[in-house]
């Protein structure tokens, strides 16, 4: 089997669009995994909800999302792309991450052009360095990686404070020093997300952030295919599924004191156990068992 990097450029290079999922946990890789997707995403957002339980306003360290990314790498067989924030700090720490990322088992990553303290894509009060620094950053970042197919993203919010043709531009800036794949942050119609598939159209492949109630429209996996992205990320999606789900369950238990009205709405125990891996411990179990 190929590497993951080497299988993460493969199907960015195919003709259909890859969908890749937001899993912050184990379980959720795991799900993620089992309903036959090809890739998924590691976000800070759900990140610092799963962690910290606090908003992407850059509390998330270097370290957090390290140990965040070897863990779920470890998981399944499959390439996740990670949110590495603004970097962490300058160039050489850029450098830092791209080593510790690619070390940790991601297949890529991507770094931001916010100022510090970062916020997240879709959210209002974002600014941007100049232009210079975020390209210090993508060079570094190309400096710093080992495995040449591991992929280097190049993400701009430029669009919500400086308007679309700055983020295009600044697309062309980062894709000329070195990013493989560009990620136009929150365009807010359907026609600003043609307008940058045509800018880019044939020359670096594009990430499209699909943010449930975000400012960037959601028209749905094939209505982006045609647009012209190559990856579609859903990345917060599966963390409001799950806290929706935690309190509607202790929503039940809170009024009827029991939670006999949930179980309709739950994986049970034997379901779940077998989700976790269950069923291989105890195999391994067995092969290591010794005889009496």
């Amino acid at each position: 089997m190929p590497r993951h990097t080497t299988r993460l450029r493969q199907l960015l290079n195919d003709r259909r669009i890859l969908v890749a999922p937001g899993a912050y946990d184990g379980t959720g890789a795991r799900l993620v995994e089992r309903l036959g997707f090809q890739a998924f995403y590691l976000s800070g957002f759900e990140t610092a909800a799963s962690i910290l339980g606090q908003p992407d306003v850059g509390y998330l360290s270097h370290t957090q999302m390290v140990e965040r990314v070897t863990a779920m790498a470890d998981v399944v067989d499959l390439p996740l792309i990670a949110d590495a924030d603004t970097g962490f700090g300058n160039p050489l720490n850029v450098r830092r991450a791209v080593i510790a990322y690619e070390r940790a088992g991601a297949a890529a990553m991507h770094i931001e052009d916010q100022t510090f303290p970062k916020r997240c894509g879709h959210m209002l009060g974002r600014e941007v360095v100049p232009v210079h620094e975020m390209v210090q950053k993508i060079k570094a970042a190309v400096d710093a990686r080992q495995d040449p197919d591991f992929v280097i993203i190049a993400r701009t919010d430029a669009r919500t404070a400086h308007g679309l043709d700055e983020a295009i531009d600044r697309g062309a800036a980062y894709h000329e020093a070195g990013a493989d794949m560009l990620f136009i942050e929150s365009p807010e119609s359907e026609e600003e997300m043609r307008r940058i598939c045509e800018a880019f159209r044939g020359t670096v492949p594009l990430l499209s952030n699909q943010v449930e109630g975000g400012r960037t429209p959601t028209p749905g996996v094939g209505v982006l295919q045609d647009m012209g992205y190559a990856l579609a990320i859903f990345p917060v999606g599966t963390a409001f599924a799950a806290a929706k789900g935690m309190r509607d369950y202790l929503e039940v238990l809170a009024t009827a004191g029991d939670t006999r009205g949930a179980l309709g709405n739950l994986i049970q125990f034997e379901e779940f156990t077998a989700l976790i891996g269950l069923g291989e411990h105890t195999e391994l179990e067995r092969r290591y068992q010794t005889e009496q």
